[in-house]
């Protein structure tokens, strides 16, 4: 059971040097360095869920020996009663889990087993719990001197803070330290965790102050976190949020878990492994937003056995690649003036193969796509691959905006962001500003102009007259719009075959002229 969240001071800036190494917080960065030194010979993949599972541990436990301080001053004899926590959605935490237990064994021998112990104690009083917290940290492989010195390391941690600022710091701990493994992890790290600068774009242009929230492939549940703060930052209230996800992957799920919970939100969030497409564990429920990241051109969804499926609204996705199935399968949960925010690989705007070209058709005229956004290179973890974001609207004349039937915005922000390390660029907070208030002056007929080589609204005439390619490129001006359609790799091997067929026209024009020559009398 999650404890209500409630409205949290605001970040304090970085400073100019944590700017300058990318930090976003300053001691967290710091922090995670000092874990990651720890962590020696040990995989990222594998240290992941030790830190985590302890940071876990000590935000439960922070939340519990709060309650349980007051608790103490005001009746001694209420201290241990599970209860007393329970209504007021505090985790209740048995002796063998707290953290001041741990804390002082943690220089013992047998520490790893008292984290056991701790973990299994927990989930047994608590049943949101069950089958979520890590329970090996008594393992063999895992060195107990190291364990001992986390632990110093994550008690650390807020350590003169007092009740909801301290549990604050600490679910921005965790969250600084879910982007940190994503980072060690590269291509593996994608699969649990979006950007949270791609996150706060999707957030921020859907505005998702109050209904049904769903992710459909939620890894470690970022989309969520990030609404909520969207919410407390604006002055609405969390209670007027419900949030529904599913993830297939059980690791990932555990972690989404316990995100949610140190950030004190409360959710329904399903696992099976067999994904949302082949058992959809909400297929009757609609929503009022949909946000999701998920995995691109993902080539074995399984789509052959779903070829008759009423999700399928603009026609049947291809076998071989899931983007127009999540597409439609987002579509399909939407309520009739629901809204959506989709990330996917820039091809899902202009790939014509398998049938794709149609199914963008199919839904251009349906009115369903209402903005598309291309974004800058080297924002994920997971991929070098360009991605873009698409906005869909199941009823763009619904009162909330203006009549926007039979018009797309278009959003070129290629050229936003800065790099934070040779490989990694992030959207500033003036980024995502510029970006989602374009969104809104289109939406809410403010102020709405459009920019050369930024933005620009077009109407579906001209769209089909681009043969229903979405890529904003091709309508905002910016150059190059052709080239951006298709992969560096195809375009240069297509300027390799066209300049070898140059070369080859070269020879035979080289010999003509010699044979010429040679008949050539003087």
């Amino acid at each position: 059971m999650a404890r209500p969240r409630k409205t949290t001071p605001a970040t304090p800036k970085p400073s100019k040097a944590a700017k300058a190494q990318g930090a976003k917080l300053g001691f967290e960065a710091d922090m995670f360095l000092a874990a990651d030194k720890l962590r020696k010979n040990l995989e990222p993949s594998d240290y992941k869920h030790v830190a985590l599972g302890l940071i876990f541990l000590r935000y439960i436990s922070t939340a519990f020996e709060a309650k349980h301080a007051e608790l103490l001053a005001e009746d001694p004899g209420l201290a241990e009663e599970k209860d007393e926590y329970l209504a007021e959605n505090i985790f209740w935490v048995p002796p063998a889990g707290r953290w001041s237990h741990l804390q002082a064994n943690a220089r013992q021998p047998t520490i790893g087993q008292l984290i056991d112990d701790a973990m299994t104690a927990i989930e047994a009083e608590n049943p949101s719990l069950k089958g979520v917290l890590p329970k090996d940290y008594n393992r063999p492989a895992l060195d107990k001197v190291m364990l001992g010195e986390l632990i110093d390391l994550i008690s650390g941690i807020a350590l003169h803070e007092v009740g909801e600022k301290a549990r604050d710091v600490l679910g921005r701990v965790y969250e600084y330290f879910l982007g940190g493994f994503a980072g060690s992890e590269g291509k593996r790290g994608g699969e649990f965790y979006t950007p949270r600068s791609v996150v706060r774009v999707l957030v921020e242009m859907l505005e998702p102050f109050k209904g049904r929230i769903y992710d459909p492939c939620c890894g470690s549940g970022g989309m969520f976190v990030q609404s909520e703060k969207f919410v407390e930052e604006h002055g609405g209230r969390i209670g007027d949020m419900a949030i529904y996800g599913q993830e297939s992957n059980y690791t990932t799920w555990r972690l989404a878990k316990m995100n949610l919970a140190v950030r004190g939100i409360d959710a329904e969030i399903r696992w099976n492994n067999e994904g949302s497409f082949h058992k959809d564990e909400l297929r009757d429920e609609k929503f009022d937003f949909i946000l999701a990241n998920p995995p691109f051109n993902i080539s074995d969804w399984g789509g052959e056995r779903l070829r008759e499926d009423a999700r399928w609204q603009y026609g049947v996705p291809p076998v071989g690649n899931a983007n127009y199935a999540w597409l439609q399968h987002i579509i399909w949960h939407l309520k009739p003036s629901g809204t959506a925010g989709v990330v996917l690989a820039n091809g899902s705007m202009s790939s014509a193969q398998s049938g794709e070209g149609e199914l963008r058709r199919a839904m251009v005229e349906g009115d369903v796509v209402d903005c598309m956004v291309a974004l800058p290179g080297q924002l994920f973890y997971s991929t070098q691959i360009p991605a873009c974001l698409w906005f869909l609207a199941r009823n763009k004349q619904n009162g909330r905006f203006r009549d926007r039937r039979g018009e797309i915005l278009f959003i070129d922000a290629r050229k936003l962001g800065h790099l934070v390390d040779r490989t990694r660029r992030e959207l500033s907070d003036e980024d995502v500003a510029k970006i989602a208030g374009t969104y809104h002056a289109w939406r809410e007929g403010k102020s709405y102009e459009d920019v050369p080589g930024f933005c620009r609204a077009a109407k579906l005439e001209e769209i089909a007259g681009h043969g229903f390619v979405l890529t904003p490129g091709r309508y905002v001006g910016a150059a190059d719009a052709e080239e951006d359609d298709v992969p560096f790799e195809e375009r240069f091997a297509a300027l390799k075959e066209k300049l070898e067929a140059q070369f080859a026209q070269a020879d035979d024009l080289t010999a003509s002229i010699r044979e010429r020559l040679r008949s050539v009398t003087v």
